[in-house]
């Protein structure tokens, strides 16, 4: 491949990664790879439509006083997610503000954010955070473009609506693919046919890293998917009430945590209290193929009357590595016994299709390829 190739591929490659990125974070609801600021709170460090990296807060580590996040408010801008820089930490949480803003969002209404609220941290290398100026501008050019394509459509087709904005965008987002891969594919024909005296074939070694990829993408949906952030909101009264959403103030109440597993393989689960007022034992569980373990949750109120919110995390594994082995990983990071756990599958499984494989090319017959499309479908039948 020349050097303008390399140079195309890679344009390609960076292009459906960003919309891909924002495609999958709109699914999510939360910001993946790239996000933008809407308002001026965080001028000058963001304008309006300034886009930055946004690292997963799963993978960020340790949320640090300056480090600018994104979480999910409680109050601020009717509860949506809001990018503020942390500048200080108490006992329930972080406390942001814009760097426009003169005052904390804990001088108003917004509580202290926790943990559990951050989906993601600017990245910074060096210390400032990596502007990319413009984002906003595409994202919201491309929704009213879509939103009008939307508006046409559906008068044309005498329906008030049509897939929807966001719908038509993942419609939209499907046939540029598959116009692309069409489009290689012609492009693949056209350069064999330029060099049909080459050899033949795909590497055998690519078919076993795509079956391994395969595998390894599973498995990580398998642990990552069921996983997540659970929200319980509690009301402190001045009396106590039937279940977990009225408590009396400064008592608790417990209930039954389930915990499934719908799968063929074992799972070890990590229960991990998010913020203040949450306990759950016991805090392990090892949970069988197509089996439901219960866990107690117990939730506490304040002394202070008021609508409060409560955080649980699940991290979830399957049970492949040892207990103690999973457990020093979780330790070391949440994260990390997912990537241990996809190596001990993904790496033998590739070796494995190597060995069975070779490391030459598979080639594919091209006398029955040059049948008539009749033919090959008969013979198909009859297999």
């Amino acid at each position: 491949m020349n050097p303008k190739r390399w140079c195309t591929v890679g344009v390609e490659l960076a292009v459906a990664v960003v919309v891909l990125s924002l495609v999958v974070g709109s699914l999510l609801g939360q910001p993946v790879l790239l996000s933008y600021v809407e308002t001026g709170s965080m001028s000058p460090t963001l304008d309006p439509g300034d886009g930055f990296v946004a690292v997963p807060a799963q993978l960020a580590g340790p949320v640090e006083e300056g480090d600018v996040v994104t979480f999910r408010a409680e109050e601020l801008h009717d509860g949506s997610l809001t990018t503020h820089r942390v500048v200080g930490e108490t006992d329930r949480g972080f406390v942001t503000r814009g760097d426009a803003n003169p005052f904390t969002d804990q001088d108003g209404e917004e509580p202290p954010v926790k943990r559990a609220q951050v989906v993601a941290v600017a990245w910074a290398p060096g210390g400032d955070v990596l502007v990319i100026p413009g984002v906003g501008a595409v994202v919201t050019g491309t929704q009213s473009a879509l939103r009008a394509v939307q508006v046409r459509l559906s008068t044309l087709l005498g329906t008030r609506s049509l897939f929807g904005v966001q719908g038509l965008a993942y419609l939209l987002f499907g046939a540029s693919v598959v116009w692309y891969l069409l489009a290689e594919r012609g492009a693949d024909d056209r350069r064999r046919e330029r060099s049909r005296e080459r050899e033949s074939g795909v590497d055998a070694r690519l078919f076993a890293a795509g079956f391994a990829l395969l595998l390894v993408v599973g498995a990580t949906a398998a642990m990552v998917a069921p996983a997540g952030t659970q929200t319980f909101g509690v009301v402190s009264a001045e009396s106590d009430s039937p279940g977990l959403g009225v408590i009396e103030r400064g008592g608790s109440e417990s209930a039954a945590y389930s915990v499934r597993n719908g799968g063929v393989l074992p799972v070890v689960v990590y229960l991990d209290p998010a913020s203040e007022g949450v306990a759950v034992d016991p805090a392990t569980l090892s949970v069988p193929p197509r089996t439901t373990v219960n866990a107690t949750l117990t939730l506490s109120a304040p002394p202070e009357t008021g609508y409060y919110r409560r955080f649980l995390t699940e991290h979830r594994y399957l049970a492949l590595l040892p207990r103690s082995q999973i457990a020093a990983l979780y330790r070391l990071h949440p994260w990390a016994p997912v990537v241990a756990i996809d190596a001990l599958l993904g790496v033998p499984f590739y070796l494995l299709g190597v060995v069975l494989l070779g490391t030459g090319r598979v080639r594919f017959r091209s006398r029955e390829r040059s049948l008539p499309l009749s033919v090959r479908v008969r013979r198909l039948l009859r297999r």
